[in-house]
């Protein structure tokens, strides 16, 4: 049996358990409401659905922005430069290791309880780990490209650009996938604690008066991101993997041209 097709029968399963069990009573429906139940509540409701997912996407969306773009490039800038390399990292590091979700009522005393809180929260949490894994995939790099590349004079913003961050791609899009879906959780998890607006306060607000189908509407919304993230994630790697391919291929070529006009005539 192919691996897709067994996936598909495992989420039919699953789908299909979703309904049966509660509604046969072998799990009661406070703590899982049937998969029915759940979206008829957010058919019901689709409007406030609707605007609080918006919400929620800007603040992914903007997270995003500072937390896989800085890290990206700073995880970039450490890994190619011995000297900041050994400064940094260790201290980066070590942050890492601290459960973050502690800063998140600091960042509300600076920022309020609005957007503002939770993009900065969020920011930091998926940043470090992008950061982390770019700098680590830097390492990997072949010297001698970096040697050409400074010996041809390029620039430390054009080595970074042409050679370093092509040469790392699978690397910086492990800590992508990484950074992206710690935003996401980021984002959604201070909604839950502190807010206004978005899914998680919708999670949260549902979750007090103990409206199950609801909380799992949100949940179902918060699952429905996160696919649609990694599926994006996956279209880029199918993309960089042909551009690979192709560039590998190029170099394969050169080479055996390269060698071919070094062997002797017969």
């Amino acid at each position: 049996m192919k691996a897709s097709t067994l996936r598909r029968l495992i989420v039919i399963a699953l789908i299909a358990f979703w309904e049966i069990l509660p509604r046969t009573g072998l799990v009661p429906e406070l703590f899982l409401p049937s998969l029915s139940s759940t979206l008829k509540a957010g058919f019901t409701e689709a409007g406030e659905y609707g605007q609080a997912l918006l919400v929620t996407l800007y603040e992914v969306g903007v997270s995003m922005a500072f937390a896989c773009g800085g890290g990206i490039l700073l995880g970039a800038l450490v890994g190619s430069l011995p000297r900041p390399r050994v400064l940094i990292m260790p201290m980066v590091s070590s942050l890492y290791a601290v459960p973050l979700v502690i800063l998140y009522p600091v960042f509300t005393v600076w920022l309020g309880i609005g957007s503002e809180s939770k993009i900065a929260f969020a920011s930091i949490y998926g940043f470090l780990p992008t950061m982390l894994a770019t700098a680590a995939g830097i390492q990997t790099i072949d010297p001698q490209l970096l040697l050409a590349a400074r010996s041809m004079g390029a620039t430390v913003g054009q080595r970074l650009a042409r050679v370093v961050l092509p040469a790392a791609i699978p690397t910086v899009l492990s800590g992508l996938r990484i950074g992206g879906a710690l935003v996401i959780v980021g984002v959604v998890v201070s909604e839950m604690l502190i807010s206004s607006a978005g899914i998680g306060y919708l999670i949260s607000r549902y979750r007090t008066i103990l409206d199950s189908p609801h909380v799992f509407a949100g949940v179902l919304l918060v699952l429905a991101l996160a696919v649609a993230f990694n599926a994006a994630i996956k279209w880029i790697e199918r993309k960089c993997a042909i551009w690979q391919t192709g560039t590998r291929g190029a170099q394969a070529t050169a080479d055996d041209v390269a060698t071919g006009a070094m062997q002797p005539a017969t």
